[in-house]
C-alpha cells in the first residue's frame, strides 16, 4: 500500500483525522499566542506614529510618564495619553501569561467574568492567557523531546539489533539497569541542585525517555538483518552503517512512527506532572501543571480545575486518537 492509500486510511477514521484537524489548530493559535493573548497593543498611532509594542518594547516616559521603565499599556495615565494623541488597538484578550490585574476589585483567584473568560488563578493572572501559552509550551517540549528521544533510542536499538551476540547482550543489560533507576528520587536530587529550565528540563527527561522506541527497533532489526536483501549487500561489500540506515531502518520505522504521538503525550503528561510536584519549570513559566497544581489548592474555585482538565485531557485525547490512526493507516495486516 501506497503512501496516498494509507494518507486515505487515516482520513476514513473520522475520530483521528478531526483530532489532528483540532490539534493542529489549537497549535497553531498558541503559536501566535503574542497577537491573541497580550497586555501590550498590536497597533499603537502616538504623535502621528506607527508603533508595535508587541515586537518593540517602549518606556512609560516614551508615553508621557515618569518612569524609563517599559511601559504599562492597562495603566491609566498611559491609555489617557495614547487617547488623546492617537489610538492603539489591544488583543482580544488584553493580559498575557504572567499579567497580573490589579484592578480586579475582587479576591483572587476571581471566577469568570467578561474581563477574564475563565476567571483568574491565585494570583491574578488570567487562565485563558495562560492555558494558550501553556499549550505552547507544553507541545513544543514535547516535540523536541519525542524528536530527541526517538533519535536517540531508534539509533541504540538498531546497533543492538543489528550486530546482535555481545553487543546486543551487553546494551541490553546496561537498559534494564538504567531503567531501573529511581527516576523521581535522582529528579528531585538534580532539581534541588540546579534551577530547572525549559532546556535542562528537557535533557533530563532525555535521560529516561529515549528507551522507548529501542526494543521495538532492536527487534525489527533482529528480524531483518537475515532478510535475502541483507545478506546481498554484505556481499557487494556496502558498509554497516548503510545497510542500517539506508535499507533496513525505512523498514523498522513503520513500526516506530505509530508511537510517536504517544510518545508525545507521555510528554506532556511527564512536564505537567513534574511542574505540579514542584520540580518543573519555574513559576514564571506559562506551566499546564501549575494550574493542575491550583486546582488542587483551590476547590473553592472550580473554574481553575475544570478549565485545565478540559485542556489536558482533550491534548491527550486528541493525540491518543492520532495515533491509533496513524497505527491502522500502517497496519498492513488490515490494509494490506
Amino acid at each position: 500500500m501506497n503512501s496516498t492509500e494509507k494518507i486515505k486510511v487515516f482520513c476514513k477514521n473520522r475520530r483521528a483525522f478531526w483530532s489532528l484537524v483540532l490539534f493542529v489548530l489549537i497549535f497553531a493559535l498558541s503559536l501566535i499566542s503574542e497577537l491573541i493573548a497580550n497586555d501590550k497593543p498590536l497597533i499603537v498611532k502616538y504623535n502621528n506614529q506607527i508603533l508595535f509594542p508587541t515586537f518593540t518594547t517602549y518606556s512609560d516616559a516614551f508615553f508621557g510618564g515618569d518612569f524609563p521603565t517599559a511601559a504599562n499599556y492597562n495603566d491609566k495615565l498611559i491609555k489617557e495619553n495614547i487617547a488623546k494623541n492617537g489610538w492603539m488597538i489591544m488583543p482580544p484578550i488584553p493580559y498575557s501569561f504572567n499579567t497580573v490585574d490589579y484592578y480586579l476589585g475582587t479576591a483572587t483567584p476571581s471566577a469568570p467574568d467578561k474581563k477574564h473568560w475563565l476567571g483568574t488563578d491565585e494570583e491574578g493572572r488570567d487562565i485563558v492567557a495562560r492555558l494558550l501559552y501553556g499549550i505552547r509550551l507544553s507541545v513544543i517540549f514535547a516535540f523536541f523531546l519525542t524528536v530527541i528521544s526517538s533519535a536517540v533510542g531508534i539509533f541504540i536499538g538498531a546497533v543492538q539489533g543489528y550486530f546482535g551476540g555481545k553487543v546486543d547482550l551487553i546494551f541490553q543489560r546496561l537498559i534494564e539497569i538504567w531503567d531501573s533507576l529511581p527516576q523521581l528520587f535522582i529528579l528531585i536530587i538534580i532539581a534541588s541542585v540546579f534551577l530547572p529550565t525549559f532546556w535542562s528540563l528537557l535533557v533530563i527527561l532525555l535521560l529516561f525517555s529515549w528507551t522507548g522506541l529501542t526494543g521495538m527497533v532492536r527487534a525489527e532489526f533482529l528480524r531483518l538483518r537475515n532478510f535475502e536483501f541483507v545478506k546481498a549487500a554484505k556481499v557487494l561489500g556496502v558498509s554497516n552503517f548503510r545497510i542500517m540506515f539506508r535499507h533496513i531502518l525505512p523498514n523498522a520505522l513503520v513500526t516506530s512512527v505509530t508511537f510517536i504521538p504517544f510518545i508525545m503525550a507521555e510528554a506532556i503528561t511527564s512536564l505537567s506532572a513534574l511542574d505540579f510536584l514542584g520540580l518543573g519549570l519555574p513559576t514564571d513559566y506559562p506551566s499546564l501543571g501549575d494550574l493542575v497544581r491550583q486546582g488542587k489548592d483551590n476547590l473553592q474555585a472550580p473554574w481553575i480545575g475544570i478549565s485545565i482538565f478540559v485542556v489536558l485531557s482533550g491534548l491527550l485525547s486528541m493525540l491518543i486518537f492520532i495515533g491509533e490512526g496513524i497505527r491502522d493507516a500502517l497496519d498492513t495486516r488490515k490494509n494490506g
